[in-house]
């Protein structure tokens, strides 16, 4: 197969740049010139991983098709897990995909391109840490789904255990620790509403952060804020706690060990260890280093997401959000839309922080806007936050579906919820 646009990986970043491509390009010809590929079957914004985790989300249901959504976007998708990368003969290659029995369904595939963009995503950093496989991981949504299970299997124990609690352990105090210790406590609440009360059992959550505050990252008041708010629910809170080795049910920290009948590791990003053996320049953390074009150290292939280290002014580099991704899909139409029109933007890529916000279940979230409302830093917080937060995913839909679709599917959504429930139990 070839195609002149290939984007590996279907996160926030590489399916819209797929979507707008192929909408500028149109029916005929966008199917036939821009490529997504992706080892999933369906997308799930990344952000919303701990509530499928949590059950608050249902990924069947809230799960879109890469199929229709190249339909509806005029590109083409192929199910596959990159393999390979031959930057010379400007080729890449997908690993065969098998049943669960080991069957193959379809071989190895090679596929030419004219530019590749590479939007891989990142995973956790475990930074060596002993036992890291004790943990769960909240990588994609096999491992929420897992943890989902999991979590169910856990409850149901608990409320027939003689101590009648539950203690779960989250290591890293980043937004998805943050929110999926808001996000249990929420799933907990309603499903106590569906027991008896000879069944009902205490839930525990500890949070352990090696920093000297969470969400370090944002701002300081959004850190306290949130440290607060927390800790009113109850969450226990452990700061400059460094995480020395995980073994089954029990934590051990600098600060001693830790009963933990689950254990989350949310701390750190890293882009996967494949990426330092493509022949293209990676730093430390196996991001690829781009320049303010996008560009890797080939200039054919871009990279965009938490897989790039894009340069941020002096001495920083790009965060890894999803509003960057979004950002870098946006620039990289316009220079690849350019490219097949047989031109070029000299127009560099400038990253804008607009701000961040937090979820903290119960109608609450903090955040702060950058070069928004008031002055150049306007604090939000409180069920203002927490819309604006439900917005960012809106905005997704909105550049994958349209107006129209996204406003029917949040309409669906709000329906079903009324009719099923927020809290997915099965």
């Amino acid at each position: 197969m070839h195609f002149d646009i290939v984007i590996v990986g279907g996160g926030a970043g590489g399916l819209e740049l797929a979507a707008q491509l192929g909408r500028r390009l149109g029916k005929t010809l966008g199917g036939e010139r821009v490529l997504l590929i992706d080892k999933f079957p369906f997308h799930i914004w990344k952000p919303t991983l701990h509530e499928v985790a949590a059950g608050t989300l249902d990924a069947h249901q809230e799960g879109l098709s890469y199929t229709v959504l190249a339909r509806r976007n005029h590109f083409s998708f192929t199910m596959g897990e990159f393999s390979g990368l031959d930057t010379r003969g400007k080729t890449i290659t997908l690993a065969a995909i098998h049943k669960s029995d080991g069957e193959e369904i379809v071989p190895s595939r090679t596929i030419s391109f004219k530019r590749l963009v590479l939007a891989l995503g990142s995973g956790s950093n475990s930074f060596g840490t002993p036992g890291i496989e004790n943990a769960y991981l909240l990588e994609n949504v096999r491992d929420a789904q897992r943890f989902h299970a999991d979590w169910l299997s856990a409850s149901a124990r608990a409320s027939f255990a003689s101590n009648r609690s539950l203690s779960i352990a989250i290591v890293g105090a980043g937004a998805t620790g943050v929110e999926l210790s808001a996000e249990l406590l929420e799933a907990h609440a309603a499903l106590l509403e569906s027991l008896g009360s000879n069944q009902r059992f205490r839930l525990d959550i500890t949070l352990v952060e090696g920093g000297d505050r969470i969400l370090g990252g944002l701002p300081p008041r959004i850190s306290e804020q949130a440290t607060v708010a927390l800790r009113r629910k109850q969450v226990t809170v452990l700061l400059d706690t460094r995480v020395q080795e995980l073994k089954k049910g029990v934590l051990i920290t600098s600060s001693g060990e830790i009963a933990a009948d689950m254990i989350v590791w949310a701390a750190g990003i890293k882009a996967a260890d494949a990426n330092a053996q493509l022949g293209l320049t990676v730093n430390r953390i196996n991001q690829f280093v781009v320049d303010d074009h996008l560009r890797t150290s080939v200039p054919e292939i871009y990279a965009l997401g938490d897989c790039a280290a894009a340069p941020w002014g002096d001495d920083k580099t790009v965060p890894a959000r999803a509003q960057a991704a979004h950002q870098q899909a946006t620039y990289l139409c316009k220079v690849l839309g350019a490219m097949l029109r047989e031109h070029e933007v000299d127009e560099a890529y400038v990253y804008q922080d607009f701000g961040s916000l937090v979820s903290l279940g119960d109608n609450k979230g903090v955040g702060n806007l950058m070069g928004g409302l008031a002055g150049k830093n306007f604090f939000v917080e409180g069920l203002i936050a927490k819309w604006m937060y439900i917005s960012l995913h809106l905005m997704h839909h909105r550049a994958i579906l349209g107006i129209g679709k996204t406003a029917v599917l949040a309409l669906a959504r709000l329906l079903q919820q009324r009719v099923s429930g927020r809290l997915k139990l099965h």
